[in-house]
């Protein structure tokens, strides 16, 4: 039987939001996000290429064009943050101000004039950071983290519940040689040398790529490989994939690189060392399964702020009853829909394995997505929302199933919007039992009329190779009506199954 989770109904913290500013040695960032809970949005991100790290190898300083970029973005950051509190601004430096000759002197510069006190993170730091922004992103990631800067590539590896040990390399593409042409068996020669020492430590089947250059790869393998789902967050490449995408980039010429659609074009000079650096590093840790999160650094700075209760919460969850929380009619609605279907769902052939429960979960707080929405169009608009909605926890097969669990819960159609799409995404198991957990959230929502009071008054139940539905005595009538059994039977036919109800 599977408990029904508390959907702390009334209780949830009060949303807040807050702003981190980055100062990498490629880029300075501000990102302001909403933190409902567990769950991060992203609701305003700008983005500067200073290049503050680019003449670092060569002189041991910040470059002055860099330097002026960067000031001139900050203060910018510090009037839009104008009126925040500073217990509501996080404030970061990474490698090239840690290892510039004048990084103090720029950080002295800030506070004068962007009235901003930016903290100056360790290597260390850095690297612990990264691998809880992958954790941010994906509570049960393992392996071994990898986040990938302007001057430094750190190495964490995770133990299940969080970063254990860590090592930052000056393996960036400006510590590399950028903007200067890549000479690939030169460069290749450097960056074995860091890292074979390191291989037995970090050895892992996994990797987590953090950092804007390898999302950049993953972009153009997307492209490359004609796939559908163009969401960075948790892409999927094989060893073979991974190595393919970045022999092709790390042999292009800057012109080459112009030529290809989809490569941003401030990365023409970088990719190709950090395609390099990931080549290498598949091989000296016999990487099978590279992973890229979107979380990082910044993620992790607040995943570490949040209380220990909330931090250990699941970011799906939180996540979808943060966006329906909204939008819908009952807060107690999705608690009670899992406790109801749970039971039944727990008794048919896993196709998830051990995180169905958790996609059970996630799709009942998605009830009452599409409860503002107008109902000619909901159940293609609920398909969008989850598709696409930017929301850590799940991977490309799991997003693929909750939209089209978040369809079927609005319509009785056997095909879902972007069938191409998800037929590619998801076996025709999986496609099938979103149809059948979509058809029984509706039934659920429609026998009760979305009280969950009234859920208590009827079960749901498997016998052989029959479905039963049946309510409490006296309550045939009020419960079971027309529209309940078209529902009933609609569920039934998803499972294959006969329909009995009374």
């Amino acid at each position: 039987m599977w408990p029904r989770a508390d959907s702390r109904a009334g209780g949830r913290p009060e949303a807040r939001q807050a702003a981190v500013i980055d100062v990498g040695s490629n880029s300075v960032r501000l990102v302001i996000y909403r933190i409902d809970g567990r769950a991060l949005w992203t609701v305003y991100n700008e983005k500067v290429v200073a290049g503050l790290g680019r003449d670092l190898p060569a002189t041991g300083r910040l470059s002055p064009e860099g330097v002026e970029a960067a000031m001139t973005a900050l203060r910018r950051f510090r009037v839009l943050l104008d009126g925040w509190q500073p217990t509501e601004v996080t404030t970061a430096a990474t490698a090239a101000v840690r290892d510039a000759a004048d990084g103090r002197a720029f950080l002295k510069r800030v506070k004068d004039e962007a009235g901003l006190d930016v903290r100056i993170l360790s290597g260390e730091e850095e690297a612990r950071y990264a691998a809880l922004g992958v954790v941010a992103g994906d509570p049960k990631a393992k392996g071994v983290v990898g986040d990938l800067g302007g001057s430094s590539l750190e190495l964490i590896r995770l133990n299940g519940t969080g970063p254990v040990e860590g090592a930052t390399l000056p393996l960036g593409p400006f510590a590399l040689g950028a903007p200067k042409p890549l000479d690939v068996d030169r460069i290749r020669r450097t960056v074995d040398g860091h890292l074979a020492p390191l291989a037995n430590r970090f050895a892992s089947r996994e990797f987590h790529a953090v950092g804007g250059a390898w999302r950049n790869l993953a972009l153009l393998h997307m492209q490359l490989a004609d796939y559908p789902l163009h969401i960075a967050h948790q892409y999927e490449m094989s060893r073979a994939d991974a190595l393919d995408v970045a022999r092709v980039v790390e042999r292009q010429s800057r012109s080459s690189l112009e030529r290809i659609q989809g490569v941003s074009k401030k990365r023409f000079d970088t990719l190709p060392y950090s395609a390099l650096v990931l080549d290498q590093l598949i091989e000296r840790l016999g990487v099978e399964r590279i992973v890229i999160s979107a979380y990082g650094v910044r993620e992790g700075m607040l995943l570490e702020a949040m209380p220990a209760e909330v931090r250990n919460r699941d970011p799906l969850l939180e996540g979808f009853e943060a966006l329906t929380a909204a939008r819908g009619l009952s807060p107690d609605l999705g608690g009670a829909l899992e406790a109801w279907i749970g039971p039944t769902f727990e008794k048919l052939p896993p196709v998830f394995g051990a995180r169905d429960r958790v996609l059970l979960q996630a799709a009942c707080r998605l009830a009452d997505l599409g409860a503002r929405l107008h109902p000619d169009h909901r159940a293609d608009l609920a398909f969008e929302q989850v598709l696409r909605a930017p929301i850590a926890g799940m991977d490309h097969r799991e997003r693929a199933f909750l939209a089209s669990t978040a369809f079927a819960r609005h319509s009785s159609a056997t095909s879902t919007p972007e069938a191409a799409m998800i037929n590619r995404l998801l076996t025709p198991e999986r496609r099938q039992r979103a149809r059948a957990l979509g058809s029984a959230i509706r039934l659920g929502c429609d026998l009760s009329g979305r009280n969950p009071r009234l859920l208590e008054c009827s079960s749901l139940a498997l016998s052989g190779d029959r479905l039963r539905l049946t309510t409490v005595s006296g309550w045939e009538d009020m419960l079971l009506g027309e529209q309940t059994a078209k529902r009933a039977q609609t569920l039934a036919q998803a499972l294959k199954l006969k329909l009995e109800m009374g």
